[in-house]
């Protein structure tokens, strides 16, 4: 393996950050990478949050740049946190060449970002809010050398495609353009195809060592699924935790249940403004707080060590944002956990996902008495401690073209043989047979183990 050294030159003030920060030897994405950015080459790169892929990049972007000559490089991601992290990122590995690096999101005042633009050397932002200057003339691309496109799949799935389009076509066409991303799907390919110079193909391993990820399922009812969740929560033994929710409604009502009853934990989603969505992350890295709950847009691309289990309270409904929630536990040695619980509302989207290369084992339901919600999100708005709706252009698309899913809403039975579901009239059976249990939360709960016909995935 080749050291920075090698990677990046001797005199590379690059170089002299990565030893401040105590790195010792490169990632594979660094390692693989780091040689064609250095020669100026286009590269596409399949690489995973937590990989290493920002110092790769960020090699290419700090050789490009030079201080006080406009704008650069441009570094396009999908979420405002993203955006924050690769912008300190940058701002620690260009400190020695003295480069303004400058992040441009919505959900913040876009008078202070034109001010700021006006000094730029690197600009980091989401696509919404950069076609925004673009159209108030307040940011030139003119004299861009180097393009990144982070996480380039989530970008796609969140409807970017067209924003990205018109912001490309905004960079002078003599430039370096590196496309980085989680998964390199067909839509991907078409995207480098277009816009990438004989790109060289980088791949590499994902950072996560399975052997080290133990994934289990719980197939329980709807209306016992919080309960089950709170049970687990002080029954694990963990350090800091991830829960995943398809939508902004259900963080929601996650979050403040478990602050209502003494867990202590901090939602974050696009509803929220910057300020509160910083302020929430900042408790979660300080470890003051050691619950996060989120949807995927919110969380996209944060590097948070340490995280020992991750939770997914609603069923993700493709393999690929399975990998990418998985993807944030049993890093760099350490060992993680994934729960899923699966209730009737999650058999569709679950179906796929034990389907496919993943080791997941079903553990039994315990016995558990149903707890009192203490809070409800309202019919209107999402009321409640962090229910306001405050979000701006860059993340109002929270779950793409997902088809959303209530926590309210009665699941419907599975067979994982056949696939099929019972009828209406099964499932009013069902909801009657519960009745008595559910308003006195009984502790004589018919086991959900035979729902998935004793089938193990």
């Amino acid at each position: 393996m080749k050291t920075f050294e090698e990677l990046l030159g001797k005199n590379n003030p690059l170089l002299k950050s990565v030893k401040n920060r105590g790195f010792e030897m490169p990632s594979e994405i660094q390692e693989k990478s780091i040689p064609a950015v250095m020669e100026g080459k286009d590269i596409i790169a399949g690489a995973s949050t937590g990989s290493g892929k920002t110092l790769a990049f960020a090699a290419g972007i700090i050789k490009n740049s030079e201080k006080d000559f406009g704008i650069q490089s441009l570094v396009l991601t999908p979420t405002r946190e993203l955006a924050e992290q690769i912008t300190n990122e940058l701002t620690d590995f260009s400190k020695y060449k003295k480069l303004e690096v400058v992040s441009v999101y919505g959900g913040v005042s876009i008078i202070n970002q034109i001010k700021k633009l006006a000094d730029a050397d690197i600009v980091v932002g989401t696509p919404g809010r950069i076609l925004d200057h673009i159209e108030r003339n307040s940011i030139d691309l003119s004299r861009i050398k180097t393009l990144v496109l982070d996480e380039a799949d989530r970008m796609l799935d969140m409807g970017f495609i067209d924003d990205v389009e018109k912001i490309i076509s905004k960079c002078q066409k003599k430039r370096q353009t590196m496309l980085f991303s989680a998964t390199i799907s067909s839509d991907i390919a078409r995207l480098a195809q277009k816009h990438l110079n004989n790109p060289v193909e980088i791949s590499a391993e994902q950072y996560v060592d399975p052997k080290k990820l133990n994934q289990v399922y719980y197939d329980v009812d709807d209306y016992l699924k919080y309960s089950l969740l709170k049970h687990l929560l002080e029954s694990e033994k963990a350090q800091l935790i991830m829960i995943f929710c398809n939508t902004r409604k259900n963080v929601d009502f996650v979050a403040n249940n478990l602050m209502s009853m003494g867990i202590e934990s901090v939602p974050i989603h696009g509803g929220f403004t910057q300020d509160k969505r910083n302020r929430m992350l900042s408790e979660f890295h300080s470890n003051k707080v050691r619950v996060l709950v989120a949807t995927d847009v919110a969380a996209r691309g944060l590097d948070i060590k340490g995280v020992s289990h991750i939770y997914n309270y609603d069923i993700p409904p493709s393999k690929n944002e399975y990998i990418h929630r998985i993807g944030r536990t049993a890093r760099a040695g350490s060992e993680g956990k994934v729960i899923n619980l699966v209730s009737g509302r999650d058999y569709e989207n679950f179906s796929s996902i034990i389907t496919g290369d993943f080791n997941i084992t079903k553990i039994e339901t315990p016995f558990i008495e149903k707890v009192r919600m203490r809070w409800m999100p309202e019919k209107r708005h999402f009321g409640g401690r962090f229910g306001r709706r405050e979000g701006r252009r860059n993340d109002s698309r929270e779950h793409g073209s997902r088809r959303s899913h209530s926590h309210e809403r009665e699941g419907r039975r599975f067979s994982s043989d056949r696939k099929s579901f019972h009828s209406r009239d099964s499932r009013r059976d069902n909801r009657k047979r519960f009745s008595s249990s559910e308003r006195h939360g009984s502790q004589n709960q018919r086991s959900s183990s035979r729902r998935f016909s004793g089938r193990r995935f």
